[in-house]
């Protein structure tokens, strides 16, 4: 779930009454501490065929054999799976209602990024976490487990690419918390719980991270957050010993202990920072890391995947490096060259200047790939035109494509492949190009800007089973097929 700027003057006003309220009560708290898989056959090999079955996720859970494989590896389950830590008590959101709540993150990410003028100028040791997806959040986030605190306590939070504060729920809840599955962190039973002193360093860096100025209750730094679908939390800034695993643990990092905590994020947490800025997770590990993580988001929801820091020499075969880059106004996000798109083995005929126009990012939290208009609609045409066969249906939300598969007991659909910069040619995974509602909706899993001035977004349907590799320090990505297997 991406951190917003909160810069609409609307918006602000509501953040800051959302300080004031929670400072008041915070004063008085006292302590010093998607869908897919199951393809049956390969008639060529530009065309999947899919069993219509394997569009429902299994209620069993398959684990990653990559998860376990290496030292300090974390494993990454989605929210609503079997794979998760605790049986799933919340009511899943539909797939409209995902959609609905991605399409919030997308405005809010487009908006941060169109505020400043000159958006469109691009730059050019390890652990192992599992990931697992959390639609709760409206993004089909994924989830890992980590330990805070002294003695530690397990928390399972969402990482995000587009966020660099983590965060966490917070005893004694001054204000607000909402239902989670694990005990709320208690920092005052943690030995290495402090909190954070307004006149420091670390204090005004959450104007970056967060894009709220800090405030202070006493002399204790509080932060505050808020998304794009209007979720917050409010909280003290402080410090605690993180534990990724037994032989990877760090003292003093720092992170919100939130004290009022509202919105879209029940089930989950807390928050696990993995953008750009010195007070994320990545920035934070970097001295043993080297600013160095990848992943592999599961597919489907019944499998789980991993997250990893650090190098460890057991990337896939196929890895392809393609080069990172940054924008000046949008310094959380990690960003990337498309360069073409291609349908059943096919070139699509778009233009260079239709992708580097408003430029790409790639985004953990994002669920379905945004693209340039002109791009989105050549590619809608191209798979419309390989899928005569099966009948059209009403669109669902933001995809307009849509198919009724309810009369079919398999579907055979064209490959797609995304092209980045270096020639690194990316083959979409089956799982990354339908998403269903039902069997008898079943959609293309991609959608189309408003306008060609929006950043496009690759999305995390179509980095499903994926090895992505950051190389930050190295200013580069990776990717590598059957990253999970």
């Amino acid at each position: 779930m991406m951190a917003t700027p909160v810069s609409i003057s609307i918006t602000t006003s509501f953040l800051f009454s959302v300080f004031l309220v929670s400072l008041s009560l915070l004063c008085s708290a006292k302590y010093s501490g998607a869908l897919g898989g199951g393809e049956a056959s390969q008639p060529q090999s530009h065309h999947h065929t899919l069993h219509i079955t394997s569009l429902s996720p299994s209620s069993v859970c398959s684990s990653s054999t990559k998860e376990n494989s290496k030292k300090g590896s974390l494993k990454v389950v989605h929210k609503h799976g079997p794979c998760a830590r605790h049986p799933d008590s919340f009511s899943p959101p539909t797939a409209t209602q995902v959609l609905t709540r991605d399409q919030s993150r997308v405005n809010s990410i487009q908006y941060r990024l169109s505020f400043n003028p000159n958006r469109n100028t691009l730059r050019g040791s390890k652990v192992t976490l599992p990931a697992i997806s959390g639609s709760s959040l409206g993004t089909g986030n994924y989830i890992v487990t980590i330990g805070l605190g002294s003695p530690k306590r397990s928390l399972s939070l969402v990482f995000d690419t587009g966020s660099d504060l983590t965060w966490t729920q917070c005893q004694p809840c001054a204000v607000s918390c909402y239902q989670q599955q694990d005990p709320t962190f208690d920092p005052s039973k943690s030995t290495t719980y402090k909190n954070v002193s307004c006149n420091t360093a670390s204090c005004s860096q959450l104007t970056s991270a967060t894009g709220n100025s800090p405030r202070c209750s006493g002399t204790t730094c509080v932060y505050g957050i808020q998304y794009g679908d209007s979720s917050f939390s409010v909280g003290f800034f402080g410090t605690d010993t993180l534990t990724l695993t037994p032989s990877d643990v760090f003292s003093n990092f720092f992170f919100g202990c939130g004290q009022n905590n509202q919105g879209l994020f029940s089930g989950f947490d807390g928050l696990l920072g993995l953008g750009r800025n010195p007070l994320s997770a990545v920035s934070q590990t970097a001295s043993k890391y080297g600013k160095y993580f990848s992943y592999c988001l599961p597919s489907p929801s019944s499998s789980s995947g991993y997250l990893k820091f650090g190098k460890d020499g057991g990337s896939s075969g196929s890895l392809q490096f393609t080069p990172l880059l940054t924008s000046s106004q949008g310094a959380t996000f990690y960003s990337l060259g498309i360069t073409a798109i291609k349908v059943a083995g096919n070139t699509l005929s778009i233009s260079p200047s239709v992708f580097s126009t408003a430029g790409t990012i790639i985004d953990s939290g994002t669920v379905i790939t945004r693209l340039p208009p002109a791009a989105y609609t050549a590619l809608r045409t191209a798979f419309r035109q390989q899928m005569t066969r099966y009948p059209l249906t009403k669109a669902m939300s933001i995809l307009d494509t849509c198919y009724d598969l309810s009369k079919y007991s398999t579907v055979t659909i064209p490959t797609i492949d995304f092209v980045f910069g270096g020639n690194v040619n990316v083959p979409i995974d089956s799982s990354g190009i339908l998403y269903a509602g039902s069997s008898s909706q079943v959609c293309l899993a991609f959608a189309g800007n408003s306008d060609a001035t929006s950043v496009g977004i690759f999305g995390n349907v179509q980095q499903q089973t994926l090895q992505v590799v950051y190389d930050v320090t190295g200013g580069k990505l990776g990717f590598g097929t059957r990253g999970c297997s």
